[in-house]
């Protein structure tokens, strides 16, 4: 199963990066996969921004909510744990998206010259890292429930912060994406 996953994100979607020898086993590919979520964040807020769209988008949340529900017990996943964790998602997305919102307000400069098609460039990219990162939440499973998980996945989130060369914002955002990654005895 993890194997498809990542071979699918290889062909048709943003790449993770290999994990360094000091990673964490377990959660390198959860994290940098939370990671480029968090990223992909810029190219809705470029989407979105000085349109009518709102950050919020309670019907779109909860499309991605009930499928991620309908989808992980399949995977031996508490339907309940993975809603929680894409909760997760959405809000660290939206983070960065208001986050740029008021940098672009305040320097109408630094916005980005294009706007992406929120449809078919950048949901298909957000529907690809879901998939992912469900797969991962399942490939992970043991190893979020061990007392270990919060300092392993803290290294993680470091780690992949600093390969990715996250600014302050999105570092942010990534702590709020994977904040409840770790399961509660």
């Amino acid at each position: 199963m993890r194997l498809r996953v990542l071979c699918a994100l290889l062909v048709a979607g943003p790449l993770a990066m290999p994990a360094p020898a000091s990673a964490s086993s377990g959660f390198w590919t959860l994290t940098d996969l939370a990671a480029q979520r968090v990223e992909i964040a810029d190219k809705v807020a470029a989407a979105k921004f000085g349109t009518p769209s709102p950050i919020d988008d309670p019907a779109r949340e909860q499309q991605i909510l009930d499928s991620v529900a309908a989808k992980a017990p399949g995977l031996g996943l508490d339907a309940g744990d993975a809603v929680r964790f894409f909760r997760d998602q959405i809000e660290a997305n939206k983070l960065v998206q208001r986050g740029l919102y008021a940098r672009w307000t305040e320097d109408p400069g630094s916005r980005p010259p294009e706007r992406p098609d929120l449809a078919t460039e950048v949901r298909p990219v957000i529907d690809r890292l879901n998939a992912g990162l469900l797969a991962e939440l399942a490939q992970t499973r043991d190893a979020r429930a061990r007392r270990s998980c919060e300092v392993r996945l803290g290294v993680a989130v470091r780690l992949v912060d600093a390969r990715r060369e996250l600014d302050r914002l999105h570092s942010a955002a990534l702590g709020e994406a994977v904040r409840s990654a770790c399961s509660r005895p």
